[in-house]
């Protein structure tokens, strides 16, 4: 990891590179495919938080089951190298640690929002005393589309079923307050607590294992969305207590685009085969699948809500990410955004009063490597600016910028020439 910053940060290139080689995880930048800027040169990525790089051993993952494919064709199942009967099990400690879970509480399938409804069919039980759902107002537009549909679904209007939370006047993010006074009024109504770790447009992270408790507390079930938090905040899933919570893998986990996704199921509910489910073929006990009953054994724990046999190619991209972050750590990549983020902070504080507003809480517990900034007017045109010369960022109109300085792939010295450029822009424009 680079030094503690004992010193204090520095607007200043050398620097920036003399942090750089010092830092025990800079190896694992040329693992990744890096994109070109419009001059050819190596652009600098700050969209992670969108789509993650392509790790470089995922060609060579793929291509091994394409020609296992082509060897064996259906035997592949069970001849190939490593036998596609079992094979998403290869993700499945990995993606334990990562999450902070028990194997049992984890499985690779399916996608985000196939994973959230499928997990609402077991975790959204109403009634007609206890309906709501509480979710952030500014949840990603998926999440609610989702939710609503749900209710709907039960026959309750979303109208009336839906609780969203909303910052107080003038602020950006939510207070952890708000949130437990909002689910302490409205408990014995809510039926579900659903929140994004962390809120996908201001990279605000809750304070989870007292919403849970609360809601808890009050009978509400639990969920979270990890879009924005799997690979990239130090969960633990396990010990937070939440009942389920669901995420994709091709945002900070690198899975290409479309990847599969990852769910969880707390421990305590792993052996419940009545919880309702839509069931499919996948999530049927191992031990009886190929004796095609005609009932339904689920698989204890997560695997149980499988559906389908998983598309080999995608796991077999998401293992080569997936490997990186195992060898890394969770902890030392934490630590290292940490660190850079904070650098990202710094170096955005010192542009022209007035130039760009973080939105995303300031402390670094509340947040993870991602900032969102509001730019009114002009963010558009600044993001237009930064893409001419070679450095990707987010839009979402009209007026944020996201950056996410991934540390598994991003140099200080990429943060020092992002601001650098973004100095630039307001210079030119006043």
């Amino acid at each position: 990891m680079a030094p503690e910053m004992t010193e204090g940060y520095r607007d200043d290139a050398a620097w920036a590179q003399t942090q750089d080689a010092a830092d025990p995880l800079a190896p694992y930048r040329e693992k990744f495919h890096h994109p070109e800027a419009p001059n050819g040169s190596e652009a600098l990525y700050f969209a992670g938080h969108s789509l993650g790089l392509q790790p470089r051993k995922a060609r060579t993952y793929i291509e091994e089951e394409l020609e296992d494919w082509a060897r064996f064709a259906v035997e592949g199942h069970f001849a190939a190298r490593r036998p596609w009967m079992p094979y998403h099990e290869l993700l499945t400690q990995e993606t334990a640690r990562l999450v902070g879970a028990l194997p049992v509480e984890v499985a690779v399938a399916n996608t985000l929002t196939v994973n959230l409804h499928l997990l609402m069919v077991s975790f959204y039980r109403p009634t007609k005393e206890r309906f709501k759902i509480l979710i952030e107002g500014t949840a990603f537009p998926s999440d609610r589309y989702a939710v609503a549909s749900q209710a709907r679904f039960h026959g309750f209007d979303p109208k009336e079923a839906l609780l969203t939370l909303e910052p107080r006047p003038g602020e950006a993010c939510l207070r952890d307050e708000d949130v437990l006074a909002m689910i302490e009024r409205h408990g014995k109504q809510i039926a579900l607590v659903l929140l994004g770790q962390p809120n996908y447009l201001t990279g605000q992270v809750f304070d989870v294992p007292a919403v849970v408790r609360e809601a808890h507390r009050h009978g509400c079930t639990v969920g979270l969305d990890l879009a924005h938090g799997a690979g990239n905040l130090e969960l633990q899933l396990h010990a937070w207590n939440p009942d389920f919570a669901a995420w994709c893998n091709y945002k900070y986990l690198n899975a290409g685009p479309g990847g599969l996704g990852g769910l969880f199921v707390h421990e305590r509910h792993a052996h419940d085969a009545t919880l309702p489910r839509f069931a499919g073929w996948w999530g049927h006990d191992k031990t009886t699948r190929f004796q095609m009953g005609p009932e339904f054994q689920p698989i204890a724990g997560a695997e149980g809500w499988q559906l389908s046999n998983p598309p080999i190619f995608q796991l077999a991209a998401l293992r080569a990410s997936m490997e990186l972050f195992d060898a890394a750590g969770m902890g030392a990549l934490a630590k290292k955004s940490r660190h850079l983020t904070g650098y990202l902070e710094w170096l955005l504080d010192r542009l022209p009063a007035g130039s760009v507003e973080v939105w995303t809480p300031r402390e670094p517990h509340r947040r993870g490597t991602m900032l969102t900034l509001r730019v009114p007017g002009r963010a558009k045109a600044l993001v237009d600016f930064l893409q001419a010369r070679g450095a990707f960022v987010d839009l979402r109109n009209p007026d944020i910028v996201r950056i996410a300085p991934a540390p598994l792939y991003t140099r200080y010295a990429d943060v020092q020439r992002l601001v650098s450029l973004i100095r630039g822009f307001f210079d030119g424009q006043s």
